[in-house]
């Protein structure tokens, strides 16, 4: 304490400039301090308005989108429609694609029609052909309004729809008509518009075997080409066209087989395709490759399978496997590496394995009336449906396609040439099957099917013991199938009805029935006890159902 007294008596003036300038340096911090505050303020400020503002621009976008601009209309779909054509006559034939694109499915079909329709700017002289022939019609599944309808042939032996077309964006479906009298011609699926035009070279003692079958793209021009297979005689010829232009690949090649029926394209496992098809007794086959490089008469892009074509030279027919009775149907079903083969023969129906062509299964069915079908019984377990026995004694029986195991069989006698079965996929991964049939069997000679009507029943397998009767059609019925015709939302049945003889014209119809409007008034039948709920409960069960696209 004495040194600082003394050192502020000998230097006065120093201890009072510190005290200035520490005076100084506080007043200019107060300073600093008083113009930084209002540039905070006004920083605060911009940060405000900015939020407010931004929130006004959102509140704003909100407003417009939700109010002012208009959502999109989504098409109303009627739940029923009719079309009729009098003094027609009609094909089995029923395709489905989206035509008008509104995310509705379409529905496409022929008729073969003495009187103009107000729908056709074009009659059958315009293309060529003779008064009638025949006319396809695209028609809307969501009103029943004719989108398009044209003469294609003068008769229509094939017929083929969604064959993917060239990569342009406006024609990416096409619909391919094979006529009995030269006449090959693709349309545009959208517009019915004409893609090309041919005349076959068949010749006119030969028969056109079904169906139109698509192989892999033979002239490398990026679309699948097209496999017509023609008989004359005891001789089965194929011939391969470009699906782009239509124009013919080579010439016609004969496939060394004699046999007859309806033929299937099988891919092997190493990737081989074969075309088989049924012979006497047997199941015959010959490659895309073999059958390509005898049209062309040159090597081909394709492969054979080794496997197959040793057991296929071990036969002077060409057969693949003999078959304990006359082969009926062929179907490619799903397999655990790939395709597997279904077939059906006089004796017994057999999963085949698609490589080995090894029966996994046999079960013993003698009197198949029609090709079988798929579904599901158990959820995301694949069933095969088969329709057993004459149309007196029917039954449809459901078997597991992995073990070839009965999973459910039901009685159902039906009329001479009801139509086939079919089935829907619902949203608990099971399907609804619809049969047609005769729940309460008359007397046999009683059953007049100018008398007696079909019967649309519904199965779903939540409810064994129930067949839900949809409808009731004294009509003859021509084609049937089950259609999802929006995803998720709603399934309905379309109905074509006409003549049951070309040479006789008269009334043709294409009908559409929502199925979960049919269900309120449906009946009810029992199967078997063992059930109390009442006749609504189930009908209520059955209006839930939902339904979904198998993909």
């Amino acid at each position: 304490m004495a040194n600082k007294d003394l050192e502020a008596e000998i230097h006065p003036l120093k201890n009072e400039d510190s005290k200035s300038q520490e005076n100084l340096g506080n007043q200019s911090k107060n300073e600093d301090n008083l113009k930084s505050k209002p540039l905070q303020t006004r920083l605060s400020r911009c940060r405000t308005v900015a939020f407010f503002l931004s929130l006004f621009v959102c509140l704003f976008v909100v407003f417009i989108v939700s109010f002012i601009i208009p959502c999109p209309e989504r098409p109303l779909s009627q739940a029923t429609w009719r079309l009729d054509y009098s003094t027609a006559v009609t094909y089995d034939f029923l395709a489905v694609g989206d035509v008008n694109r509104d995310k509705i499915q379409d529905v496409l079909f022929l008729h073969k029609n003495t009187n103009s329709s107000d729908n056709v700017s074009r009659s059958c002289t315009d293309e060529g052909f003779s008064t009638p022939c025949a006319f396809m019609v695209a028609v809307s599944g969501a009103n029943g309004s004719v989108l398009w309808e044209r003469p294609v042939a003068q008769d229509v032996a094939l017929a083929k729809c969604a064959v993917p077309h060239p990569s342009d964006s406006e024609v990416s479906s096409a619909c391919i008509l094979v006529g009995r009298l030269e006449s090959f011609i693709a349309v545009n699926l959208f517009t019915g518009e004409t893609l090309w035009s041919h005349s076959n070279t068949f010749g006119g003692n030969v028969s056109i075997l079904s169906p139109l079958l698509q192989v892999p793209d033979v002239d490398r021009d990026g679309t699948p080409d097209l496999l017509i297979l023609t008989r004359e005689g005891q001789e089965v010829s194929g011939s391969i066209y470009s699906g782009s232009t239509g124009y013919q690949i080579g010439h016609r090649g004969s496939l060394s087989v004699d046999g007859d029926g309806v033929a299937l394209l099988h891919v092997t496992r190493s990737g081989a395709h074969y075309i088989l098809l049924p012979c006497e007794s047997a199941l015959c086959g010959i490659s895309v490759k073999s059958l390509h490089e005898r049209v062309t008469g040159r090597d081909s892009p394709f492969k054979d399978d080794s496997h197959w074509e040793n057991m296929l030279n071990r036969s002077a027919q060409r057969r693949l496997l003999l078959s304990s009775g006359a082969v009926r149907y062929l179907m490619n079903v799903p397999g655990k590496a790939g395709q597997d083969l279904l077939l059906v023969s006089s004796e017994a129906c057999m999963l085949l394995d698609g490589q080995d062509l090894v029966p996994r299964w046999t079960f013993s069915a003698t009197q198949v009336l029609r090709k079988p079908i798929l579904g599901h019984y158990k959820p995301d377990t694949l069933a095969v449906v088969i329709e057993n026995g004459t149309s007196t004694d029917r039954q449809i029986l459901l078997l597991d396609l992995s073990t070839g195991s009965l999973l459910w069989s039901q009685p159902l006698p039906s009329l001479p040439g009801s139509p086939p079965s079919t089935s829907l996929m619902t949203a608990d991964h099971r399907s609804a099957f619809f049969f047609w049939g005769l729940h309460e069997l008359l007397d046999t000679n009683e059953m007049d099917p100018q008398d007696t009507q079909h019967s649309l029943y519904m199965f779903h397998p939540t409810l064994p013991g129930i067949l839900l009767e949809l409808a009731n059609v004294s009509a003859n019925i021509v084609a049937f199938d089950a259609i999802l015709f929006e995803p998720s939302r709603h399934a309905a049945y379309v109905l074509l009805t006409g003549p049951a003889s070309s040479d006789m014209p008269g009334l043709v119809s294409v009908t559409k029935h929502k199925v979960r409007d049919l269900v309120p008034g449906s009946r009810v039948v029992h199967l078997g006890e063992g059930r109390s709920d009442s006749d609504q409960a189930i009908r209520d069960r059955f209006s839930r159902l939902r339904y979904r696209s198998e993909v």
